[in-house]
């Protein structure tokens, strides 16, 4: 089925939104204030990242490929597997549902913002930054951590049947969850230094939320440190699926 541009624009809005929504707000159920899930540590986070992402592929991958992240609109693009004429609308959806979600964490956790007296847990809920502060490093971090998400990523839909001859490993309907893993298995392994951005529209939509709703004591949003989980992720992006497409004509 064709979809028109528009509506693949509002399945990244609505497929972002819910990515956000549920990522976000296992953050906040862990790091917030008296809530059922404080303190349940990093595998519960990773846990809910994964099947975030997993949910949000499966509502929305239908009619856009539920991309989600710029850096994958962009690292399909560079190796000629997405048209570079949707990439701006893309991206502008994505941010807005990021966004969105975030405002929708926001309001779900209201009163345990209020509860929390740490400024730097209630920034945590909607935007990374690093366990040791150093901006190349970090940087380095963050491509890496994308870059084997595009691989990963380009290696699920080969393995899927995208390739003439090859035995499907993995339906179209387990895709997705298998995607999820894929996520869970990089905030595992190597989500420790940054907390694994790999995606500037899950990091920068919701700073901007976190800068502009009325968050009771919330601190600064370190707009220092943003550019690290946008400019990282895009790099590390198109090297990951350059370094599929290397792969792949060996």
């Amino acid at each position: 089925m064709d979809f028109t541009p528009m509506a693949m624009y509002l399945a990244e809005v609505v497929g972002t939104m819910t990515l956000v929504l549920l990522g976000d707000g296992v953050v906040a159920n862990v790091v917030l204030n008296k809530t059922k899930g404080n303190s349940s540590g990093w595998i519960v986070i990773t846990t809910g990242w994964g099947l975030a992402v997993a949910m949000a592929v499966y509502v929305t991958g239908w009619v856009s490929g539920a991309h989600i992240n710029p850096a994958v609109t962009i690292g399909l693009a560079a190796i000629g597997a997405f048209d570079w004429a949707l990439v701006p609308g893309y991206i502008i959806a994505q941010m807005i549902g990021a966004f969105i979600g975030a405002v929708l964490v926001y309001l779900t956790y209201k009163q345990h913002f209020d509860e929390t007296d740490n400024a730097a847990l209630k920034l945590a809920v909607f935007s990374t930054g690093s366990e040791i502060r150093s901006n190349g490093w970090n940087l380095v971090t963050e491509i890496i951590g994308t870059a084997m998400l595009l691989f990963g990523i380009l290696g699920i839909g080969h393995t899927m049947g995208g390739a003439q001859g090859l035995v499907e490993t993995v339906n179209a309907g387990m895709g997705p969850f298998v995607t999820g893993f894929l996520i869970f298995s990089i905030g595992l392994s190597l989500g420790g230094p940054t907390g694994y951005a790999i995606n500037p529209a899950r990091d920068l939509g919701p700073r901007i939320a976190h800068a502009v709703l009325p968050i009771k004591g919330k601190g600064s949003s370190d707009w220092g440190y943003s550019w690290i989980p946008v400019v990282g992720p895009i790099i590390g992006g198109v090297l990951g699926s350059f370094l599929w497409v290397f792969v792949q004509n060996l």
